[in-house]
């Protein structure tokens, strides 16, 4: 051999082992500086983390200071799912973490999108002795002051760059990030048409009619290269910083194809001679498609994620911005954050509670539809606990604060959802894991082709060499691998909201096919959320059911109550005639009494009626029926005799049935929450088709039920509609909102139905197993497209066919196979949703438990622990 091919051998060598350490090597580690008794290290944040690995002292509080030096969806939030910390990263900006490791070993964390990684490295506390200060002393662990993990693990602290003080800082790089991209994808469609048709024409269907100065090589090369340095610049910074950072992601794949294909197509058109006549050919076209469509799918996915994050704002703006104290015998209006235990504080009909406590004095009725779920208000009166947030609706009462600040049910609330949206890792992207190993195997398998040929390939030797290398570059650009999942999960979100089923990431959409478990609300998910009017039963021969139904209709109809206001409804409907009441009377806790037509009229539970030496025996057994029935009776009295009842109840939804047999049909075991009793939760669930049921579960219990739920090893869904649900939703797997819902439940769930009916979320799980299957089917296409494509590119054939693969017929096979993969995932535009089926005879499933204890479960834990109270505001006739 020659000298010039030993040095060839021996440089391709020294660049495979340079590129291998340099992309599997080890990684020099960050070590954080003491300062104050506080690791601290600041993070750079610019198409990856540097340092991206961190050593850290066990038992020592950190300080991270994330200085993000770009703009973008990808880096903008950083998670660290072992501390359940996850936070904002404002572009241009920087934001500061502090927690404390407690457990030895690697932590990750990553960004938003899981694109790219860090590492958190925690050492053993050892002797106890640190690294000096910054002061040059030395600091003991145990000569650090004790500190709070629960104040300090999560803290974010915002320091703005270019954004306004005044502006969300996340939504203003979001906005201006969709401006950039709709710009970019605008021009590179503009520009990238008049090739991509003259080409096509001409190469694919002989067309003659296209002008020749589009078919012009230089012609090409100004259209196409605004769009390769302009609209690809957001895929090639990052490509190539990601490559600067010793690792490579969907951007390093993209980026080496199309500037391989480009810079090929370049040389052609400036110096053709360095080319052999027959593979002078230019690939602009494929350039310009393949950079657009990824630009527009990234622009798709970001307005997809826009509103994420509000969950929590939304949560704090429920709070009572000040309270109404007495202090020292003198009523004043302060601040809620000054209010502390043991205030007595005065709320007004119409006003929010502002903390959490116990009444006093007086009696109400509160609204806690809003932390309880729970759509029918509950009457309060002395000894009773009430709820910071909820509305007084109708009375004037004093209460004893117990619980204020970060103690309140609604901080607790905002902290669990915190955790959980912090605790769940993105799923990690199979495409994303293979280019790891991709992009530095093609780029061996490169080096090792033009070293093969430049040593023993016939003459021209080194054109042969550079003609093999670029054509295994070209052939092995990652567009089929890059297309495979976004293309689908486009197609297949866009079929959702046809459907009316919002999808908010590409992740939800991907997990939504591994549900097994899926969690379903009570209130305002399985049932309507309101009160309706159900039965009429009468036991005075001389009254009809219309008529007792007329005369408590009147007389409720100028009751404020919502349980009132469901009668009037009903007798509305039979288009009953009422009667203004002569007189009116609320009996708080009771009932109303009213004269209507010169009736005494009577309405209300059964304390009512005895009180005004009213029999209800006649009425008692009808009544125990319907509450176990899971309805709402109210006595009925007319003239001093017992009339009748009339019940009230949240009925089910009209496709509850329907949609639970299809969720087991589906193989997805259904699974009811409620803070309701287990004689209600019971009945509910025996009509819609449900076993397990999780009665009496307190708010701040249903993330914990969830988290159980995973821990059998589960993936868990849970369905809801009531800020109450927000933890839960968070904690899933999946968090699927009810369109009529509250906005905290659906901005922190993953998928929204707009409707309320929950038979979306049966189309929602069919329409991710069918989007799974075409990625699969995409990335099976990819893949076997490189297995074969690139050993011909190298040569594979040569000892047959006598011919190289040429590069024009490599950006063919590269087109036609991301057309494949294209034309996979515009099949599931064909898919749609099929209609529900009820049961013939729905009954009662054996084996119904409603405490939870079915299949083996002990009942869980909130259901043994729910208080009297509790079980008392959704007793019998409960006004």
């Amino acid at each position: 051999m020659t000298g010039a091919e030993w040095l060839v051998i021996v440089a391709g060598a020294a660049a495979i082992g340079g590129l291998a350490w340099y992309f599997f090597g080890p990684k020099r580690a960050g070590q954080a500086e003491l300062r104050a008794g506080v690791q601290e290290v600041t993070v750079t944040v610019r198409g990856g983390y540097s340092p991206d690995a961190i050593r850290v002292r066990q038992g020592v509080p950190v300080r991270l200071t994330f200085d993000r030096q770009e703009a973008g969806e990808c880096t903008s939030k950083v998670v660290l799912p072992d501390f359940q910390v996850s936070a904002d990263l404002p572009a241009f900006g920087s934001a500061t973490v502090e927690l404390t490791p407690t457990e030895v070993g690697e932590h990750g964390f990553a960004c938003g999108m899981n694109m790219i990684h860090g590492r958190l490295i925690v050492e053993p506390a050892g002797d106890g002795v640190l690294a000096p200060d910054s002061d040059g002393t030395t600091d003991a662990v145990d000569s650090i002051p004790p500190t709070d993990l629960s104040t300090r693990a999560g803290q974010v602290e915002f320091v703005l760059g270019r954004a306004s003080p005044d502006e969300d800082p996340e939504a203003a790089a979001r906005r201006a990030e969709i401006h950039d991209l709709s710009w970019r994808v605008l021009i590179g469609a503009i520009l990238s048409t008049p090739v991509v048709v003259a080409v096509m024409a001409t190469d694919l269907f002989g067309a003659t009619w296209v002008p020749e100065v589009l078919l012009n090589r230089w012609v090409q090369l100004a259209l196409i290269a605004p769009v390769m340095c302009y609209t690809g610049w957001p895929i090639h910074r990052t490509g190539w910083l990601a490559l600067r950072h010793r690792s490579a992601d969907m951007n390093s794949l993209i980026t080496l194809g199309t500037t391989a294909a480009f810079g090929y197509s370049l040389v052609v058109t400036v110096a053709p001679g360095l080319v052999p006549t027959d593979v002078r050919a230019v690939y602009y076209e494929a350039v310009g498609v393949i950079i657009t469509l990824i630009l527009l799918g990234r622009l798709l996915e970001v307005r997809a994620r826009a509103g994420t994050g509000e969950a929590i704002r939304r949560l704090l703006g429920l709070q009572a911005r000040t309270a109404r104290v007495v202090r020292d015998d003198t009523e004043a209006e302060i601040d809620v954050a000054d209010v502390v235990a043991g205030d007595i504080v005065i709320v007004r009909p119409g006003e929010k509670v502002p903390v959490d406590g116990q009444i006093s004095s007086g009696a109400s009725t509160l609204d806690e539809s809003m932390v309880t779920g729970e759509s029918i208000p509950v009457e309060k009166t002395v000894g009773d606990t009430v709820i910071g947030a909820t509305i007084n609706q109708t009375g004037a009462f004093r209460l004893r604060a117990t619980a204020v600040g970060r103690d309140t049910m609604l901080s607790q609330i905002i902290t669990l959802v915190r955790q959980a949206q912090a605790s769940k890792a993105p799923i990690q992207r199979l495409a994303d894991m293979v280019s790891s190993y991709f992009v530095p195997a093609v780029v061996f398998i490169a080096i090792t082709t033009f070293v093969v040929w430049f040593v023993v390939g016939p003459q021209p030797a080194l054109t042969l060499a550079l003609v093999a290398a670029v054509s295994v570059l070209i052939i092995a650009c990652p567009c089929a691998l890059g297309l495979a999942t976004p293309l689908s999960i486009m197609v297949g979100t866009g079929k959702g909201a046809e459907q009316g089923i919002l999808i908010r990431s590409a992740e939800a959409l991907e997990t939504a096919h591994k549900l097994r478990t899926i969690v379903l609300d009570k209130t305002g998910t399985i049932t309507k959320g309101t009160p309706e009017l159900t039965d009429v039963v009468t036991v005075d021969d001389r009254l009809a059911d219309s008529e007792l139904l007329r005369l408590v209709a009147s007389a409720e109809a100028v009751s404020e109550h919502p349980l009132g206001a469901a009668i009037v409804r009903g007798a509305h409907a039979s288009d009953l005639a009422l009667t203004e009441p002569d007189g009116f009377d609320s009996v708080t806790g009771r009932g109303i009494r009213a004269t209507v037509d010169d009736h005494d009229v009577l309405c209300g539970n059964r304390g009512l009626l005895t009180d005004a030496g009213v029999d209800t025996n006649p009425l008692d057994r009808v009544a125990a029926g319907l509450a176990e029935a899971g309805k709402t009776p109210m006595y009925a009295a007319v003239d001093g005799r017992p009339a009748g009842l009339v019940a009230v109840a949240d009925t089910i939804k009209n496709d509850a049935v329907a949609a639970v047999a299809a969720l087991q049909r589906l193989s997805v075991k259904p699974v009811m929450i409620t803070g309701d009793n287990r004689h209600t939760a019971a009945a509910i669930a025996s009509q819609v088709g449900i076993t397990r049921v999780l009665a009496e579960v307190l708010p701040q219990d249903k993330a914990r039920e969830v988290h159980r739920l995973q821990g059998d090893g589960r993936v868990v869904g849970m369905v809801g509609d009531g800020i109450n649900d927000a933890p839960a939703l968070a904690q899933a797997d999946v968090g699927i909102a009810i369109g009529s819902g509250t906005d905290v439940a659906i901005e922190a769930a993953d998928i929204t139905l707009i409707s309320d009916l929950i038979g979306g979320l049966v189309t929602a799980i069919e329409l991710s197993r069918a989007t799974m299957r075409n990625i699969r089917q995409n990335l099976f296409l990819a893949f076997v497209y490189n297995a074969i494509g690139i050993p011909i590119a190298a040569g594979l054939l040569y000892p047959v066919t006598g011919r190289l693969l040429s590069p024009m017929i490599a950006a063919a096979a590269m087109a036609s196979s991301s057309l494949s993969v294209v034309g996979n995932a515009n099949r599931l535009r064909r898919w749609h949703p099929r209609l529900l089926r009820s049961p013939r005879h729905p009954r009662p499933p054996a084996g119904h438990d409603a405490t939870g204890a079915h299949d083996g479960h002990e009942p869980s834990a909130a259901s043994r622990e729910a208080t009297d109270e509790d079980r008392r505001t959704h007793g019998t006739g409960s006004r």
